[in-house]
């Protein structure tokens, strides 16, 4: 499997130190979260690849994906393949139940055995993605086409201890997935931010979180293998499960909400570094008129959702969300439409100057942040232009639109089957 397995087995949790919770919140009962179900197997926590892989089972079911129903001569010229391994690829798929045949759609009056196209089977299977974001946590079922099939967000667990937060978030996620006892579900897929290390353990600065051992209990609660990566990584990697041409070229992908955050991809591949993903929160935001009372000077609470709303209440604005920021100025409340507006600008900016750094084909743009408020995306592609160096760089938003964190974790909970489906299958057996 080219995807990395990192860990297959069942052990008690270790104890962490406390995470920092808000000062007067009230952290909910412990969670039992140490012992997996009864008569559960092995957990498996797998490092996603967030790559379009060239096995080629993985070649075929990706052609099924992209271009079913499609017949098996034409799937060999797809993928390169012969005409011989796409045949063996195609039987194992079908007995695994990944693919399906259509024999409705046989040509009519062929002679001797028909040729029957096949495509994805996206009846029987679903995958779980999980999203823990800083407030807001979204839990999402995924057919094999990677589309929604159901989701729910809840507010991100305030407890004393990571184990507890991810334990709650677990079984919700365990009753959300309980409605579909009709299908079987593969896998599942966590994407937050923060630091990724071997075995799912995360540090998430802003969460308090310190090697907190998130693939193993998400896999202990819901009773899935598991994959665990950083969200911003997993949404460039969403965008290359839509647009898979993708692969012939490089982009960068910038992320704004709550948090901000890149990712590069090159020849159909997230980069992801040893060290973790780069972390630019910190990057000097240069002066600002509105945004930034404190005058930290830094990217993330300039720019953050919570930035900017902290600015808006500074300025008087009677707000208590980025929402309410937004309606305020489409309803013509010029102090918040400049609050807006200078956020794009401090956004652009940014943006072009690390585009400028690693100098992709083009830049995808992600994250509430751009797509809540589209009015002011002109204003982010002026400032990307006067401020970098390369003129017209190639600029877009993301595929995903509103929906990026659901489509991260969806990502991740395909991407096993997507490397290898036979190797993932037999994992989830």
């Amino acid at each position: 499997m080219t995807a990395t397995l990192d860990h297959a087995t069942t052990t008690p949790a270790p104890v962490r130190p406390q995470a920092r919770r808000s000062p007067g919140s009230r952290a909910p009962r412990p969670l039992a979260y140490g012992s997996p179900r009864k008569g559960a197997s092995k957990i498996h926590i797998v490092t996603p690849q967030l790559q379009l892989s060239s096995k080629p089972a993985a070649l075929v079911l990706r052609t099924a994906r992209l271009s079913g129903p499609v017949f098996r001569d034409d799937a060999a010229e797809q993928t390169g393949l012969s005409i011989s391994t796409v045949n063996r690829q195609v039987g194992a798929l079908l007995k695994a139940g990944l693919i399906r045949e259509r024999a409705d759609l046989a040509p009519a009056g062929a002679i001797g055995r028909p040729r029957l196209p096949f495509e994805l089977n996206v009846a029987d299977f679903l995958t779980l993605g999980i999203h823990i974001g800083y407030k807001v946590t979204s839990i999402t079922t995924h057919d094999l086409l990677h589309r929604v099939v159901g989701a729910i967000q809840i507010p991100t667990p305030v407890a004393d201890t990571p184990e507890q937060t991810l334990a709650a978030i677990g079984v919700s996620a365990r009753r959300f997935v309980g409605r579909w006892a009709g299908r079987r579900v593969l896998w599942a897929g966590v994407a937050l931010g923060g630091r990724v290390a071997s075995g799912g353990l995360v540090d998430h600065p802003r969460l308090g979180w310190s090697g907190a051992p998130v693939g193993r209990i998400i896999a202990e609660t819901v009773g899935l293998p598991v994959s665990v990566a950083s969200h911003v990584e997993a949404m460039a990697a969403a965008e290359l499960v839509v647009n898979p041409e993708q692969k012939k070229s490089s982009f960068l992908y910038f992320y704004a909400r709550e948090m901000v955050g890149t990712a590069f991809c090159v020849d159909g591949m997230v980069h992801t570094p040893s060290a973790g993903p780069p972390v630019i929160g910190h990057f000097p935001t240069g002066p600002t008129t509105l945004l930034d009372p404190e005058k930290t000077g830094r990217l993330e609470p300039t720019a953050s959702d919570t930035g900017v709303v902290d600015a808006a209440v500074a300025l008087g604005l009677s707000v208590d969300d980025i929402e309410g920021v937004h309606d305020l100025a489409r309803g013509g409340d010029a102090t918040a439409r400049a609050l807006l507006e200078e956020r794009a600008e401090v956004l652009g900016r940014t943006v072009a100057l690390i585009a400028d750094i690693f100098n992709p084909d083009h830049i995808v743009l992600g994250g509430q942040a751009f797509t809540d408020f589209p009015a002011t995306l002109p204003t982010v592609a002026k400032a990307v232009k006067t401020t970098s160096v390369v003129p017209n760089r190639d600029v877009r938003v993301s595929h995903s639109g509103t929906t990026v964190q659901q489509q991260a974790a969806g990502a991740v909970s395909l991407d096993a089957i997507y490397t290898d489906p036979l190797d993932a299958l037999a994992i989830t057996a």
